[in-house]
């Protein structure tokens, strides 16, 4: 079975930390490059942070650059993201997403970011 299980969500407070992580299963983890999206409550899905299959390289969208760290470890066949300096507009259910070359993609199934005072 195809499986990408996110965990870490929590509830912080602005300007705090947290570290978010997706394991894989069901699939050749190596082939894929992965991501993290997020949707809040009346807007769209939106991409946070990508990275290749190898980690060589890594993107990020402009409202994360310098406080967001995308990472993976293909032996664990996980993916993490390094959430840090949280704000409120943070707050969203983060998806971890894989992509292989043509259409083959997989979601997971969200975990819950809250950031608030």
């Amino acid at each position: 079975q195809v499986q990408l299980v996110e965990s870490g969500g929590a509830l912080v407070q602005p300007g705090g930390s947290l570290r978010l992580s997706c394991t894989a299963s069901g699939f050749t983890f190596s082939n894929y490059a992965m991501s993290w999206y997020r949707q809040a409550p009346g807007k769209e899905r939106e991409l946070v942070a990508s990275i290749t299959s190898v980690g060589g390289y890594r993107n990020y969208a402009n409202s994360v650059k310098g406080r967001f760290a995308i990472s993976r470890d293909n032996a664990k066949n996980t993916v993490y993201l390094q959430m840090s300096s949280l704000k409120p507009e943070d707050t969203a259910v983060y998806y971890c997403k894989a992509d292989a070359r043509g259409n083959t993609s997989h979601w997971g199934q969200g975990t819950q970011v809250t950031v608030s005072s």
